[in-house]
């Protein structure tokens, strides 16, 4: 029997609590509660994982379906706690979904919210610099004409 299989009584936890923090450390320990109710121990950082992945997978899916819709226009009211992302247009909007998407794929493969944190992160620096008109003008004008600039002497 694996520790994901074993269900440990309420008694337990004054006669084997040693067994049980150690299911819970490797990863789930399971307890039946007089009541009948199943309760589950497990390392925090795991619950913390199990928490963003649900709240950007339907934060995910919302922005899918609104970007299926023809009239829709990325404006605060409508992309609600998404606001941060009203400077992006929907071309935009739509790499962001897949690279959420990918971000998702893999924090859930990892077990970790790094490649999650750093996707958000990245999108999050560059609205950021967009909320600002001289920046904006900079990083999105394709007729600017750059030159190297030469080394004082």
């Amino acid at each position: 029997m694996t520790s994901n299989e074993l269900i440990f009584q309420s008694t337990d936890l004054a006669q084997r609590r040693t067994e049980f923090l150690h299911a819970a450390r490797s990863g789930m320990a399971r307890l039946r509660d007089k009541d009948g109710t199943s309760l589950v121990m497990l390392p925090e950082q795991q619950l913390h994982l199990l928490e963003e992945l649900r709240k950007w997978s339907s934060v995910h899916l919302r922005l899918e379906r609104m970007l299926r819709r023809p009239d829709f226009r990325p404006t605060v009211q409508n992309l609600g706690d998404l606001a941060w992302l009203r400077v992006f247009d929907c071309e935009d909007l739509r790499e962001f979904a897949a690279e959420l998407n990918e971000a998702l794929v893999a924090a859930d493969s990892d077990n970790s919210t790094m490649p999650l944190d750093g996707c958000l992160k990245a999108w999050r620096t560059t609205a950021r610099q967009l909320e600002d008109p001289l920046r904006r003008s900079v990083l999105l004008d394709k007729g600017l004409d750059l030159v190297d600039a030469e080394r004082p002497e």
